[in-house]
């Protein structure tokens, strides 16, 4: 940042009273065209956000700024959409963007503004995501409500995005609303099947799943019934069956589905490079959980292709039927 920026930028956040309103200046990320001149104060305000070497400048600034200095800039900031993703979408300009969040309540309502203008688009983002989840920390609870309204509706579209997913768990983990986290954990579990075929998704199901939410938990397994086979034979799918099976709410509906199968296409699985996990863990667990019938119900039906499963993935499944065939 040239050090001509650094004087102007300071002497007018701190002297300059008061701002100039209605300003649309636009700054545009890497290969945008402008679609209007920036000021020379937005020019400044920019370089100050998104600079990589104007960490310990931002800092000191934003220490000797009162509230009124902070509302004025965070108005500027959010001056017009397109800026304030330029922003937010830039490592530096997220994460000093979430350094001003909590600063005051006049503050965070222009940011929360602004996220909820483009709100799917920042939710989704690598860097600007990052703005949503720390808004959903410290926004109070009036700001929250329309937060929690756009997740609801863009959840789907959230959780099926590489970035967007990581949002969606931190923001499921800490939802503070009794309400709305019902809402997100229900609507997850109503639409566990189709996230769980998804290569982002499939992440929120396992997510929500390790909160151990018992009810929620429950109607996942309900929503997954007839289909835990056929995504145990899938790597990120067999993690999600595999965690329904740690749960006695949900054991049973995936050790049915294994005892209702056609002995072949539980002997593929048994072999399968992903699906032989599942199968270990259902013989361990049932065991465990003092599941006798369905254990040895297992076990009676591996029985006749534990040759095949010693020269395959399978081999760990062999050597446990293998050791209850010695004490037999």
């Amino acid at each position: 940042m040239a050090v001509a920026d650094n004087s102007f930028l300071m002497s007018t956040m701190f002297n300059a009273s008061p701002y100039p309103k209605g300003i649309s200046g636009y700054i545009p990320p890497p290969g945008f065209a402008p679609g209007a001149s920036a000021t020379p104060l937005h020019t400044a305000l920019f370089n100050l956000m998104t600079d990589g070497e104007a960490v310990s400048y931002f800092r000191e600034m934003i220490s000797k700024s009162d509230k009124t200095v902070l509302q004025r800039m965070a108005s500027l900031l959010t001056s017009d959409s397109d800026y304030f993703m330029a922003i937010v979408t830039n490592k530096y300009g997220s994460r000093r963007v979430q350094k001003l969040l909590g600063k005051s309540d006049e503050v965070d309502a222009f940011f929360c503004a602004a996220i909820l203008r483009r709100f799917l688009h920042i939710t989704t983002d690598k860097y600007a995501s990052y703005v949503t989840i720390r808004g959903m920390v410290v926004f109070d609870k009036e700001m929250k409500k329309p937060m929690y309204e756009h997740i609801l509706y863009h959840a789907l579209d959230i959780a099926c995005d590489q970035h967007g997913c990581i949002a969606l768990n931190d923001i499921i983990t800490d939802a503070d609303d009794p309400y709305y986290r019902d809402q997100l954990l229900d609507l997850v579990a109503s639409n566990a099947l189709c996230l769980s075929n998804d290569a982002s998704g499939n992440f929120v199901v396992q997510h929500v799943l390790t909160l151990y939410e018992l009810r929620c938990i429950h109607n996942i397994a309900v929503n997954l019934f007839g289909h835990c086979i056929d995504l145990s034979f899938k790597k990120y799918g067999s993690y999600i069956v595999e965690k329904l099976l740690e749960a006695e709410e949900s054991m049973l509906v995936v050790v049915v589905e294994l005892l209702d199968c056609d002995g072949d296409t539980l002997m593929r699985l048994a072999r399968n490079e992903f699906g032989n996990f599942v199968v270990v863990k259902a013989l361990r667990f049932t065991k465990a959980m003092s599941k006798i019938d369905l254990f040895w119900g297992l076990v009676q039906k591996l029985m006749p292709f534990i040759h095949l499963l010693r020269r395959s993935h399978g081999s760990n499944i062999a050597s446990i039927l293998d050791s209850f065939r010695l004490r037999c």
